[in-house]
């Protein structure tokens, strides 16, 4: 089961918070069928401070720790949710390259969680070229969010 019918069976939406993958991660969700009905939206922060002015990650935390960190991800996952009133908002942040960003390596990425008793980050290394690392992270994103639909809810009808 995909994570649009997954949600739907949930009767939840999503909205995602997005850097490095600027938008991949829900236009991948967007191109199965029926996702118009929980896909609440996106938001594009690529720039760092976007991350604070439409997502509200803490800016003391941009400063302290770039925007490349895991509690950037669970903060922006926490904005996509709230601003957009979502049951589910995933944040994701990282390293595409070829360059490092802030001290971190390239193909470090970091996916943010946000729902219904859940607050979690998963962080990831990705090998491969910048295109490899955007599509990598939103493959993780899916399956991470289709892990917690499945456990905490009726995705298994």
């Amino acid at each position: 089961m995909n994570v649009v019918d997954l949600l739907k069976a949930n009767n939840q939406t999503v909205a995602t918070a997005e850097s490095l993958t600027a938008g991949l991660l829900c236009a991948t969700i967007v191109d199965t069928p029926g996702a118009s009905a929980v896909v609440r939206g996106g938001l594009i922060v690529y720039a760092t401070e976007l991350k604070h002015e439409l997502a509200g990650v803490d800016q003391q935390l941009l400063d302290e720790h770039g925007a490349v960190h895991p509690e950037v991800a669970l903060q922006l996952a926490d904005g996509a949710r709230e601003r957009c009133r979502a049951d589910w908002g995933i944040g994701l942040t990282g390293v595409a390259g070829p360059d490092p960003q802030d001290g971190v390596a390239p193909g470090t990425v970091h996916i943010g969680l946000s729902g219904p008793g859940v607050s979690t980050v998963r962080t990831v290394t990705v090998s491969g070229d910048r295109k490899a690392v955007r599509l990598t992270a939103v493959e993780k994103a899916l399956v991470l969010l289709s892990g917690y639909l499945l456990m905490t809810g009726d995705g298994n009808k």
